[in-house]
């Protein structure tokens, strides 16, 4: 399965602060706003979403279609295709979103109940 772009997405209490603190560590400020509850950080491959007020739990990010940098691959596949193979081996599917085709996004939990979002953009 290609799964794309990996990260792993932060529930955080106060998205300023850890900002901060990633920069602190070496971070880049690579995406996403304050006013929009969200910072993607970037230390050269490595991905960290920081997320306030949007999830309950820290999990695992795959984005089909991008690389670490959000740029866009030629050849990727669709999260509908990588849904329907997690269904096919059993696994339960939450929190659905996107039609037929385009932007869609599932998180399937793993064995012990670590969330991974399944989050296409393109």
């Amino acid at each position: 399965m290609q799964l794309g772009a990996f990260s792993v997405s932060l529930a955080v209490r106060d998205l300023s602060k850890s900002i901060s603190f990633y920069e602190d560590l070496g971070f880049a400020h690579f995406g996403g706003t304050v006013e929009h509850g969200y910072a993607i950080m970037k230390n050269e491959e490595t991905l960290i979403g920081l997320f306030q007020g949007m999830f309950e739990a820290n999990m695992l990010t795959f984005n089909p279609g991008w690389d670490q940098s959000a740029g866009e691959v030629d050849s990727f596949e669709d999260v509908r295709n990588i849904k329907a193979k997690m269904i096919s081996a059993g696994h339960t599917i939450e929190h659905e979103q996107g039609g037929e085709s385009g932007p869609a996004s599932f998180i399937v939990v793993d064995p012990d109940g670590n969330p991974i979002l399944i989050d296409q953009h393109r």
